[in-house]
């Protein structure tokens, strides 16, 4: 994969003419369950403090976003639920998305052509406030940048267990969230850290990594710390079953409208074992008093600076081709592939 940094393909004064231009923009929009489509809308020239992106790349979910596609957000979360800049509203007609990578093509000098990250929808242009755009390091490809909400979710679960040198830790669930997570563990000076997943073709991303891979079945039993992100009810059994005394489950999870049973008996209480949850939605506690949304951001994006990440973006799907290959997205056993504009 090229890991060069993109660049604008608009010289910088037909750049500033586009401001007073109105453009006609395509979105993806999730129309009823399992169901979606591009539609157009009109983006008038962005008002002072805004700015219009081209959109070079954006990233899918096959978490939250799958059940948002599939309508599974309880009623109970729609406000809650809502991403930064979603419009329409759950459960359907609902545009929903946040990793969204390109170049500023209008707005003030000092953004215009600059490439940004945006929690934005699937979109081929868009405007949002400048003060909401993330600047992308030059040493950061724009496919790769598409990362940072996930590389975020990644640091704030570390944040809410409190890793800390030397823990033996392990993370069960290796899709792109659980990937991150266990990728920031093994940076910690002194971890000993386990990747899980029920898939050995998992074990390849890993191995990219640098990061040890174990079926279930293998799963060492004596961890500090386990990470769930699996979604699903056995995963997060595996995770009380694998921690130490004292030890402490990070739930990452999200089941929407799916209920789920966990074994708390047995040793469950006499191990003093904690499950606690982690939800990107507010900064962890720890944190809280000192680190703003935009901060915790900035530093996830930060830590996109390593190539070997590109292991994680390497399946492609055209924008215009989305609607038609969600249910191959929802269904594969692969990472979810990058949309490309």
């Amino acid at each position: 994969m090229n890991d060069q940094r993109s660049t604008p393909d608009l010289d910088p004064p037909r750049m500033r003419r586009s401001q007073g231009q109105i453009v006609v923009a395509r979105a993806l929009w999730y129309t009823k369950p399992d169901q979606a489509e591009l539609r157009t809308e009109r983006l008038a020239p962005p008002a002072p403090g805004e700015a219009r992106v081209a959109t070079e790349f954006s990233a899918i979910s096959r978490g939250t976003e799958r059940l948002v596609a599939k309508g599974e957000v309880p009623q109970s979360e729609w406000s809650r639920m809502r991403a930064p800049l979603q419009a329409g509203s759950f459960s359907f007609p609902v545009k929903y998305g946040y990793s969204a990578a390109g170049i500023v093509t209008a707005g003030s000098d000092t953004m215009l052509g600059r490439r940004v990250f945006a929690l934005h929808p699937h979109q081929d242009y868009f405007q949002a406030a400048e003060d909401s755009l993330i600047a992308i390091p030059d040493a950061i490809p724009s496919r790769r940048a598409v990362l940072a909400a996930n590389m975020e979710t990644a640091l704030n679960a570390h944040w809410d267990a409190g890793t800390a040198p030397g823990d033996r830790i392990a993370v069960i669930g290796a899709g792109i969230v659980g990937l991150l997570v266990a990728y920031l563990a093994r940076r910690i000076a002194g971890t000993d850290v386990t990747l899980v997943d029920i898939d050995p073709a998992r074990a390849r991303y890993a191995e990219a990594l640098g990061l040890t891979f174990a079926t279930p079945d293998d799963l060492p039993p004596d961890n500090r710390i386990v990470f769930h992100t699996s979604a699903t009810e056995a995963g997060l059994n595996a995770a009380i079953g694998a921690c130490v005394f004292e030890g402490k489950v990070i739930e990452m999870s999200w089941y929407g409208t799916r209920p789920v049973t966990i074994n708390l008996g047995a040793d469950f209480h006499s191990r003093r074992l904690r499950i606690i949850s982690s939800q990107v939605g507010h900064v962890a506690p720890s944190h809280r008093g000192h680190i703003k949304h935009r901060d915790r951001l900035e530093r996830a994006m930060a830590l996109l600076d390593d190539p070997a990440l590109d292991v994680l973006v390497t399946d492609t799907v055209a924008f215009t081709e989305l609607p038609k290959s969600l249910s191959d997205i929802w269904s594969s056993t692969g990472l979810p592939p990058v949309i490309s504009y």
